[in-house]
């Protein structure tokens, strides 16, 4: 990924407050023919002595080939907020009308190796706490809260997937190249 030094972040905690925010990654892995990504939502496990960088941990439909590629190297990508900046937004005159559009955005790239993991019991607990972070915010349902019967045919549909993160790289792109009072513009249009 090409960054700027104006737009690089090099704060692991702000690439990881990105990722927690923001679950919903796109995996892109090389496929049979080509490269491949599969959007899937994503659990961060904090930074330890074994894993330095945090650990991304997901499931899949067993259905989905992406399993099947234990041990490749993939990049998962983050994407928080975005958003079209006109040139409206910068003083002009200041400028001598040398403004054009751009996008302002925030992303994290997490590189690692996906591991597949077949275990029923961590692919249920892996269920449960990626259900509970996101039903916090709602009624709280719970995996629970459906027949037994039903998840535990889930679990056997269902793989797990772990990626220790070996590399983290991020681009917040937010008019850090603009003058204060047309970053405060941009800031203030974005609402």
């Amino acid at each position: 990924m090409y960054v700027p030094t104006h737009f690089a972040v090099a704060d692991q905690a702000d690439m990881l407050a990105l990722i927690a925010a923001h679950p919903l990654g796109a995996l892109v892995r090389m496929g049979r023919d080509d490269l491949e990504a599969d959007h899937i939502p994503f659990s961060l496990v904090q930074p330890s002595g074994i894993a330095p960088h945090g650990v991304l941990q997901a499931h899949v439909a067993r259905s989905n080939p992406l399993w099947r590629a234990d041990g490749a190297p993939v990049l998962v990508l983050f994407q928080g907020a975005s958003s079209y900046v006109s040139p409206q937004l910068y003083d002009l005159e200041a400028a001598g009308g040398r403004a054009v559009p751009t996008w302002n955005y925030t992303v994290v790239h997490a590189h690692g190796r996906l591991h597949a993991i077949e275990d029923p019991a961590w692919i249920l607990a892996q269920m449960e706490r990626l259900t509970r972070r996101h039903e916090d915010a709602h009624a709280g349902w719970k995996v629970e809260d459906a027949p037994r019967d039903y998840i535990d045919k889930l679990v056997r549909a269902t793989v797990g997937i772990e990626i220790v993160i070996e590399r983290l790289e991020a681009k917040f792109k937010m008019s850090q190249n603009r003058t204060p009072e047309d970053r405060a513009r941009v800031l203030a249009a974005m609402g």
